[in-house]
């Protein structure tokens, strides 16, 4: 069952242009509200890190050059989700986070990590909440740990507001003024998987960076 499911979502993903057709067909005005739950999810639900986000803004907006959905509407209402997620998260980490960090041997969530994420907010949070938002994966998980971490919603919310606009923004509308170039309508799913690995690579060098810094402190 559960890999039935990982591999409708990632043939979903790696062929979205033809799963974002399907659902316009089949649900005209309703495709609005659905993009609107994927994106709120991919940004406001922890258990949801892998569902499309960038990948998915950019086929929606050529679509949205070929008419096929508005691309105001489009950046309305999938700046909202974005926005509406990581506040979502945010409150959920905010709340989760000291009841989960009570438990002295926890073994994920201990309470030295709930240190290190109000240090490392309080330092990094406002330009970390922007970046975050063009990582996936990562986007999905720094306002939960902003919320656990404490830091100040008014703050954060500043930060979720220009971050979510200017994540839609870039990738919806490439995908309006690019996605009607004929190179790119005859290579889509090419782009696709390219937006995929590009987006990943951040991760990616960060796994492979954490990994060293553990095999150089075992050394010492």
């Amino acid at each position: 069952m559960a890999t039935s499911l990982l591999a409708d979502l990632i043939n979903f993903i790696l062929h979205i242009d033809q799963s974002l057709s399907a659902l316009i067909q089949t649900f005209g005005l309703w495709t609005y509200a659905i993009l609107f739950a994927v994106i709120f999810a991919e940004t406001g639900l922890v258990v949801a890190p892998f569902f499309p986000g960038d990948s998915l803004l950019f086929v929606a907006g050529t679509f949205a050059a070929q008419s096929s959905l508005d691309i105001m509407w489009l950046f309305i209402a999938l700046s909202a989700a974005a926005i509406a997620g990581d506040t979502a998260n945010y409150w959920l980490g905010h709340y989760l986070g000291p009841k989960v960090f009570t438990k002295q041997k926890s073994r994920f969530f201990k309470k030295e990590y709930l240190q290190r994420a109000r240090e490392f907010y309080k330092k990094h949070g406002g330009k970390t909440i922007i970046i975050a938002r063009f990582v996936p994966i990562i986007r999905t998980f720094a306002p939960f740990v902003a919320g656990i971490g404490e830091m100040s919603y008014r703050k954060f919310l500043t930060y979720n507001v220009v971050g979510g606009i200017a994540w839609v923004a870039i990738f919806l509308f490439a995908g309006y003024y690019f996605g009607t170039l004929q190179v790119v309508r005859d290579n889509l799913s090419v782009a696709i998987i390219l937006i995929i690995v590009v987006s990943l690579i951040p991760v990616i060098l960060e796994v492979v960076r954490e990994k060293r810094k553990i095999k150089s402190k075992k050394k010492k």
